[in-house]
């Protein structure tokens, strides 16, 4: 808002200080997706709104020379879905109730018409990315149309012959978050919506198996850090073929049809013939692990090589659900409180596309100025397609922490489809005690867990009228 005067200016929108001190092509900044960087006349007693884009931090250089601007106002604008935070965690560990809270934030902030990977980059819908953000949904808010809005627009656009994003992956993940959505909402109708689409998506991904019983999917691709492992993304791609074709068999038992559901089967157990070798990757680990194909304690001992070392943002998620279905629960919070604590240690306030844990020696925060001697951590790091302040600084695949605390330290599991059965299996690994709620079709479950003086842990559970409660 201006006064009695006009001129030009720039401003620079930014993730972090040092985004908004660089200038397009410096560092990587970029006007991709969404500009952040743009001159502006404004006019005399006016208004001008611009910024259509996420970020933290403004700056404004004020163009005309010997001149005088008057701004009266500078007002910044909040776009998001004013829904409340149904689900909740909390501990006697503060850091992991930041952590929970930081992944569930930056969810929220991603749930825009559709559900976007990133607030600032790309904007854009991509199914993989959607696993970890709807599981952070199903927690946090539970049912909300972004989500079937968001499944659906990719299906729409994407032929049953070519895979949705040009992703052979995230065609498996398409299956498997329909099952999972089915296991949240238990919304019969919805799920018959996909039948068209989803027999002749299971058919042709059977068919990508050959005599061996190996996998030969095209467009290959796990997570950006595993991108150079050939042989871990083979590895991967298995798992997911196995994790996928099990989901799909079991809605297409829901859907009536035996057939496809019997077809399923049967490739998963060709599938198992196959086990390829992990190729010292925490992905392939992770995923070979979850669907069985490998021992918890070979899986887990992979993963837990070199501490957060070598862990993702994305598949971080699937690496802590391995290290609990190996037992290692007080593992997997060290790695939360190592690895996504670090990111808050250098200023952040929602989870970011990628992180390597060497990024924290000698850097800067990202709320500060870089600071001679320092590292930019945002400008000087990154890779593949997110190098330097390209990188994207909420986005939503790296939420998994706030399902995974859910689901595995609350214990929260899922046994038959709407949440009307739950089982309620806390681990508390090194933590005293822990509460949190649920969010279902029928409101929220209330559940708090004690560990007492003998090791054991005391659980209240207060349920709604037609959900029921086993332990």
């Amino acid at each position: 808002v201006t006064g009695y005067s006009k001129g030009r200016i720039r401003v620079r929108f930014g993730e972090s200080v040092s985004e908004v001190m660089h200038n397009v092509g410096e560092k990587g900044a970029t006007n991709d997706h969404a500009i952040r960087d743009e001159i502006l006349d404004l006019p005399l007693l006016g208004v001008n709104e611009t910024g259509n884009t996420g970020f933290r931090f403004v700056r404004i250089d004020f163009l005309d020379k010997k001149a005088e601007l008057s701004l009266k106002e500078i007002r910044a604008k909040f776009i998001y879905r004013d829904i409340p935070y149904l689900g909740f965690f909390k501990c006697d560990d503060e850091l992991l109730n930041q952590i929970w809270m930081t992944g569930a934030y930056t969810v929220h902030l991603n749930m825009q018409d559709y559900l976007w990977d990133g607030i600032k980059r790309d904007r854009l819908v991509w199914l993989g990315d959607m696993h970890p953000e709807v599981s952070t949904i199903k927690y946090v808010f539970g049912a909300n149309e972004v989500v079937p809005k968001s499944l659906d627009f990719i299906r729409d656009k994407t032929p049953v012959t070519s895979w949705m994003n040009s992703i052979s992956s995230y065609t498996l993940w398409w299956v498997i978050i329909q099952r999972d959505w089915y296991q949240n909402t238990g919304n019969l109708a919805y799920l018959q919506e996909q039948k068209d689409y989803l027999f002749p998506v299971l058919e042709r991904v059977i068919s990508q198996i050959d005599e061996n019983g190996s996998e030969k999917l095209g467009n290959r691709f796990l997570d950006w850090p595993s991108s150079g492992n050939q042989q871990a993304i083979h590895g991967g791609l298995q798992a997911l073929m196995v994790w996928s074709l099990s989901s799909g068999g079991e809605l297409c038992t829901i859907l009536q049809n035996e057939d496809m559901a019997n077809q399923c089967r049967q490739a998963v157990v060709q599938l198992r013939t196959h086990v390829p070798e992990i190729a010292k990757s925490k992905q392939a680990a992770a995923l070979l692990l979850l669907s069985g194909m490998i021992a918890p304690e070979t899986g887990n001992a992979v993963i837990s090589d070199r501490g957060v070392h070598d862990f993702s943002t994305f598949y971080g998620y699937y690496m802590l659900q391995a290290m609990a279905k190996a037992g290692n629960y007080t593992g997997a919070l060290n790695s939360i409180r190592e690895y996504w604590g670090a990111m808050l240690k250098l200023g952040a306030t929602t989870f970011w596309e990628d992180f390597n844990i060497d990024w924290v020696n000698n850097a800067s925060r990202i709320d500060e100025l870089p600071q001679d001697g320092k590292v930019d951590v945002h400008g000087d790091y990154g890779d593949y397609c997110y190098k330097g302040l390209r990188h994207s600084f909420c986005h939503g695949w790296a939420s998994g922490p706030t399902a995974w605390l859910s689901e595995s330290i609350l214990g929260v599991q899922i046994l038959e489809p709407g949440c009307k059965v739950l089982k309620i299996v806390p681990h508390l690994g090194d933590l005293k005690w822990v509460e949190g709620s649920f969010p279902t079709p029928y409101g929220t479950v209330q559940i708090k867990h004690t560990k007492q003086s003998d090791g054991k842990i005391k659980t209240t559970v207060d349920a709604p009228k037609g959900v029921k409660i086993v332990k």
